[in-house]
Order: C-alpha cells, then sequence, then structure tokens
C-alpha cells in the first residue's frame, strides 16, 4: 500500500547546509534508501547520496536517520509511524562533501599506520597451521564491512576534532585485535594500540557495538581484550621483570624478540 512520507533532508555542502522538507510517495516493504532514491527521480535529481550494493554488505550508504547512525539500506520505513516525519542527516564526525555525502578517508589513513600481519615459516610440508578456536575466535572482526557507524557514534572523535590525529577509533581496535590474536602473527602490535592508535583513550561506552550492523561485540571481544593485553604488558610484574633482565625486549616498531 502507497502512502506519502514526510521526509527532512539535509542538504548543503563543506560550506553549510540546512534540511530541507518533502513529501515523497513509498510504499510498504521499502527501505530509506528507496525513499530517497525516489526523492532524486522526481523531486531532487541533484540529491547525492552514496550507495552500492543496497543489501547492507558494502557499508557505503551511512547517515543519521532521526539523529542514529544507520545503514540507509537496512533501516525500513515500517520501524516508523507512518504519520512521523524521517529526518536525514549526513554522519556528523567527518566532513560534509555535499547533501549526505561525507569525507571518510580519515578511516584511510588511520588504516595505513596498521602494520599488516607478519607470519612465521611455514611447516616443513609447505602449510601454516591454527587450531580451529584461534580461527573462530577472530572470524567475527572479519565480517566489518566498514561502513564507519562506529566511528561516527564514537564520542572521542565525535565531539573532540583534536582527538583525530592521536584516536584510531573502533574500527581500527576490531583490526588490532584480529592480527594480535592471530597465533601465527609474530607482529606485537600492543604498543602502538596504546600509543599510536589512542587504545587508552577509549572509555567503554559500547556506543560502538550498538550501531554495529554486523552485531560485532566491539567493545567485549575487541576492545577490552586489547586494553587487557596492554596493561598486562606494561604493568603485570612478570612480564616487567622478564623485560628487565631482557628476556623479552620490543624493537621501535613493537615487534617481541626473545
Amino acid at each position: 500500500m502507497a502512502y506519502d512520507l514526510k521526509m527532512r533532508v539535509w542538504r548543503g555542502d563543506a560550506d553549510g547546509g540546512e534540511l530541507t522538507d518533502y513529501t515523497v510517495q513509498v510504499s510498504d516493504g521499502e527501505v530509506v534508501l528507496d525513499a530517497l532514491h525516489r526523492l532524486q527521480a522526481t523531486q531532487t535529481g541533484d540529491l547525492a547520496i552514496r550507495w552500492n550494493c543496497k543489501a547492507g554488505k558494502c557499508g557505503s550508504c551511512s547517515a543519521e536517520i532521526n539523529g542514529r547512525p544507520r545503514l540507509m539500506c537496512m533501516t525500513r520505513l515500517s520501524d516508523f509511524d507512518q504519520a512521523e516525519t524521517i529526518t536525514v542527516t549526513p554522519m556528523r564526525t567527518f566532513p560534509v562533501i555535499r547533501d549526505l555525502v561525507t569525507d571518510v578517508s580519515f578511516n584511510y589513513e588511520k588504516a595505513k599506520q596498521l602494520p599488516y600481519a607478519e607470519l612465521g615459516p611455514r611447516d616443513a610440508d609447505g602449510k601454516r597451521r591454527m587450531m580451529q578456536v584461534d580461527v573462530e575466535r577472530s572470524q567475527e572482526f572479519r565480517t566489518c564491512i566498514e561502513c564507519y557507524l562506529c566511528q561516527d557514534v564514537c564520542h572521542v572523535v565525535r565531539d573532540h576534532e583534536d582527538n583525530k590525529q592521536h584516536f584510531a577509533g573502533p574500527r581500527f581496535f576490531i583490526r588490532y585485535a584480529e592480527l594480535d590474536m592471530h597465533p601465527l602473527d609474530t607482529h606485537d602490535r600492543r604498543a602502538l594500540a596504546q600509543d599510536a592508535a589512542g587504545l587508552g583513550m577509549c572509555n567503554i561506552t559500547k556506543c560502538c557495538t550498538e550501531v554495529c550492523p554486523e552485531g560485532i561485540h566491539i567493545t567485549d571481544n575487541a576492545i577490552i581484550p586489547m586494553k587487557e593485553r596492554v596493561v598486562d604488558r606494561k604493568y603485570d610484574p612478570l612480564v616487567w621483570l622478564g623485560n628487565k633482565i631482557g628476556l623479552r625486549s620490543q624493537d621501535d616498531e613493537g615487534r617481541t624478540e626473545v
């Protein structure tokens, strides 16, 4: 059944903008992205929207819908009352390019700072082996679609622009945890996570976990375990003694030498 949906969409660019009211015809079963596409086709052909798969797997159509960071393609109109006005605004944490499209290059710069996996030598038969439990432990983190909703809702960067230089954000704490928990990876990233990525600045409010469309337990399964690993390295008396007497040491890039 078709009905008229009231929408309020942010229009503008880096120099400023405002919310503009529209009324567009929609049908049952559609999502917010469908309504915006119809708005483009019938009323405002220059509306800028970033999207790709329309299946919740590319992470492109991130925005804030009624103030909550969500994927436009996964937010059903049936979640709202038909008489309600749906407000769509760009992600607040990142600079606006135009309309609902934001500049998320901050995340790509942070990704460059993260050392890739360094695996040890293969077994005699040319293969590498690890326990299935180790495979499953980090598999959750690999479902990240890089929608950056967790980055958008994280108040450390959302409310404090100066923190961006020193804080990688929850998306990359997932990556740090994924690599650090890999039993075959020889690169120790704990010092980098604490110093370069600003892990200690996270106060585990779990807002990132709440908005993740993939249901990744970012706080409980990635951030808190990484904090524990950093604490063990810095404050565990046995580890401290081992570092002191030279049983274990780290080079400037965080690699562990035994």
